[in-house]
């Protein structure tokens, strides 16, 4: 297995963001957006860069093919935010509490997702690259489709999750607390398991081949 290779941000003075709203294909560089509340609102296609996003509300908010890079994001919540098509290199993720998040199509790279707890992520379709989650809860999240390449899983939680379809290349299972497989178990060519989870999926495995066990 190759290790992740992991995000290594360096974030520079931060100016305080002024509260405006965000605008489609805006630039934002060394900023630092604290409690903010982004229900709704579209930034479609910007660019953040060097950037600090804390607390900030994201109910809905329009983040499609947004490009996220070298950046923090901590503590943010919402519902439905829309980040299909996104980029997000060397981020750093932590306590993120959000549901139904579409990451359909967007590409991940060198990326760390620490604690916190996402319900039902659109990731079909995605591509991840030395993504590491961390401590998180994963509650039906859909890879169908998605390709993940250097992907850990340590001390997380991953309930009903989807492999459908899905290309792995050196994905490291052992270290999730709980591995919870809908569909997909025969889309685990590339990636690693331990032998305790072999027998909790034995099951599954005994079912995609066909086999009744009595």
């Amino acid at each position: 297995m190759r290790a992740v290779r992991r995000p290594e941000v360096r974030l520079p003075e931060l100016v305080a963001y002024d509260g405006g709203e965000l605008e489609e294909d805006g630039d934002y560089d060394g900023l630092e957006f604290a409690d903010a509340d982004w229900a709704r609102q579209s930034a479609r296609g910007a660019r953040f860069m060097d950037c600090a996003l804390r607390r900030c509300g994201l109910d809905g908010t329009v983040l499609g093919r947004a490009r996220i890079i070298d950046s923090v994001l901590s503590g943010v919540r919402g519902v439905g935010t829309d980040l299909s098509g996104a980029s997000l290199r060397d981020v750093e993720v932590s306590d993120a509490r959000l549901g139904g998040t579409q990451l359909h199509g967007a590409v991940l790279e060198r990326v760390v997702v620490r604690g916190g707890k996402i319900d039902f992520p659109n990731l079909r379709s995605a591509k991840l690259r030395d993504v590491a989650f961390e401590g998180c809860v994963l509650i039906e999240a859909d890879f169908a489709g998605a390709e993940l390449e250097r992907v850990t899983f340590d001390d997380c939680t991953l309930a009903r999750i989807d492999f459908s379809e899905a290309r792995m290349k050196d994905v490291d299972l052992r270290g999730a607390a709980a591995v919870d497989i809908a569909r997909g178990i025969d889309r685990l060519s590339g990636a690693v398991i331990s032998t305790t989870q072999l027998m909790d999926l034995a099951p599954a495995f005994a079912a995609q081949a066909g086999v009744r066990v009595e």
